[in-house]
């Protein structure tokens, strides 16, 4: 697991070869402020040594967040994300790994006939209900869920990961009203508050596409006061002291801001806060995916912003406007090159704003 000492260590191990504020706070040492995704590509061993190469030299230059999930790839990418953990010239106390679940996983290949492995590893397995399946293929039932840890620390290879997300929960609004989805995530939160008293993973959160950046009257909104409330409940059932939801994923990048930008979430205060401001002010890590628009910023970013962030390049200019924003502690972008890896790593040597304020990015 990761840890204060070898993760402080890692950080000094680079000097001054990053900016000021490169490495930030979490859990019990400090992560870097970009991390590495492994979402796309094709589930082939090809792809496999792509990432398993970019991975170890992500590492071994100063990226020590690695973020993944059970179903990438249909298992691959845990895998080759263990690979690369164990491979690359750094102490595995000095890597802060995020995985996932939700989507029902294949195993290294799509099935012949998705709809029966579905039925016979899942509902046949006894892992949740027909009616807590929705789109055939995703589920937070409290079995599922915890089998998904195990599935994750035996792909890994791992014997912890340090945080563990919920994967796109609102996709449960597809079947069930609000209150039963919020019912069903304190109800998945019990687990892995469990599995953190176990110590097989170190804190977990959510992982989202639109809940968190949509307006309370979107078909997927989810409060995220109302998700913290659930795990506090979730802490006492388990008789957690404290609980360990302490983390959000969600999309943030120049040309899709609403993580910022929309203030879809009430405090007990009646004011309303956008996702970002919200965890910036709970004590919540953000961590944006969606960095450079799946590619889409790679090459050139709005000028309206262009001439206000630091970096030589357009892919560096918008990683330093997703780690930059209140509440963010990295921006994950994937990478599958290590030419690509050296770009997003060589983003982190520049402040992203200098003198300036996040808000002044938008006059």
């Amino acid at each position: 697991m990761a840890t204060g000492r070898a993760t402080w260590a890692y950080r000094d191990r680079f000097g001054d070869s990053f900016g000021r504020t490169f490495y930030r706070r979490f859990g019990p040492g400090v992560v870097s402020s970009i991390g590495i995704g492994t979402y796309l590509g094709e589930p082939t061993d090809a792809v496999d040594d792509r990432y398993r190469e970019s991975l170890v030299s992500a590492l071994e230059h100063g990226v020590n967040l690695v973020d993944t999930a059970s179903n990438y790839r249909h298992g691959r990418a845990e895998r080759v994300v263990g690979d690369a953990v164990r491979g690359a010239d750094v102490d595995r106390d000095a890597v802060v790994v995020a995985s996932k679940a939700g989507f029902v996983p294949f195993d290294r290949e799509r099935p012949d006939d998705p709809g029966a492995y579905v039925r016979e590893t899942v509902l046949d397995a006894g892992l949740a209900d027909p009616d807590e399946l929705a789109h055939g293929s995703h589920t937070i039932a409290p079995a599922f869920v915890d089998e998904m840890v195990d599935r994750s620390l035996d792909l890994t290879g791992l014997d912890h990961v340090d945080c563990y997300y919920l994967h796109n929960p609102e996709t449960q609004l597809a079947v069930a009203d609000r209150e039963t989805v919020y019912d069903r995530i304190e109800a998945a939160f019990e687990v892995l508050e469990r599995r953190v008293a176990a110590a097989d993973i170190g804190r977990y959160g959510v992982a989202t596409w639109e809940a968190l950046r949509v307006a309370p009257d979107h078909d997927a909104y989810l409060s995220l006061p109302e998700l913290v409330r659930r795990a506090e409940r979730a802490a006492d059932t388990v008789g957690n002291d404290e609980h360990s939801l302490e983390a959000i994923q969600l999309p943030f990048n120049v040309v899709m801001a609403d993580a910022f930008t929309v203030e879809a979430h009430d405090t007990d205060a009646g004011e309303a806060m956008s996702a970002l401001w919200y965890a910036h002010e709970h004590g919540l890590h953000a961590f944006t995916s969606a960095s450079l628009a799946q590619g889409d910023l790679a090459t050139e970013i709005p000028a309206s912003v262009n001439s206000v962030l630091a970096g030589d390049t357009a892919a560096q200019r918008a990683l330093n406007f997703s780690r930059s924003a209140p509440g963010v502690t990295a921006a994950l972008v994937g990478a599958s090159s290590v030419a690509h890896v050296a770009e997003n790593i060589a983003a982190g040597t520049f402040d992203p704003l200098g003198a300036r304020t996040f808000d002044s990015v938008f006059e």
